[in-house]
């Protein structure tokens, strides 16, 4: 049976939740599952499909730990993969319209849709130059920031070694993830009757 995922409105950055409860995720076939959590991870499916066998989760705090567990026993290798699917922040893919749902609201939702011409090459050439020294996009929450932080934030962890820069990656991808859960799956507290 096929599901509604969330998906953001073309007219705004509101996403539409889809209110799943925890029953309801844990009678998902594999099928199912993967096509409804399958870019709570940006572009990786697979994530989805690794913690499935996990069922039973006993609430979305259950769910979000199996999937930082499975990306945090990742090799190097497996980690940064997750990160390379992640596109540039204001990229090409923004521009050609290319974005997966998700990250085109997170992306709008943040300012980055309408940088004026002096952000954009600041955020373009800092973007060039990160890829450069790291060897992936940089990778940032950007629900839980706004597009002057996030261009602070670019230009600060420029700075990092290779192995924290990657660590703070995964975590802003965990970060991403949480919040792609959230508008999956209803919150108890927020559906409770007084």
């Amino acid at each position: 049976m096929h599901r509604d995922i969330p998906q953001y409105s073309s007219e705004t950055s509101d996403i539409q939740h889809t209110d799943m409860d925890m029953r309801q995720v844990n009678s998902l076939s594999y099928e199912e599952f993967v096509e409804t959590f399958g870019n709570v991870v940006e572009r990786c499916p697979v994530v989805a499909a690794a913690v499935w066998s996990g069922r039973p989760f006993a609430n979305s705090h259950d769910l979000e730990a199996s999937i930082g567990e499975f990306i945090d026993s990742l090799p190097v290798a497996g980690q940064e993969g997750i990160v390379r699917c992640h596109p540039d922040l204001a990229g090409r893919d923004l521009k050609r319209g290319a974005l997966t749902a998700e990250s085109r609201g997170e992306q709008t939702q943040a300012g980055l849709t309408l940088l004026d011409a002096g952000d954009a090459a600041r955020m373009n050439r800092l973007n060039a130059q990160y890829k450069e020294r790291f060897g992936f996009p940089f990778v940032i929450c950007a629900r839980m920031n706004n597009k002057e932080e996030i261009l602070l934030q670019l230009a600060e962890r420029l700075g990092n070694e290779p192995a924290q820069e990657r660590q703070c990656a995964i975590e802003e991808v965990k970060k991403i993830c949480q919040l792609r859960l959230q508008d999956i799956i209803q919150c108890p507290a927020t559906h409770t009757k007084l």
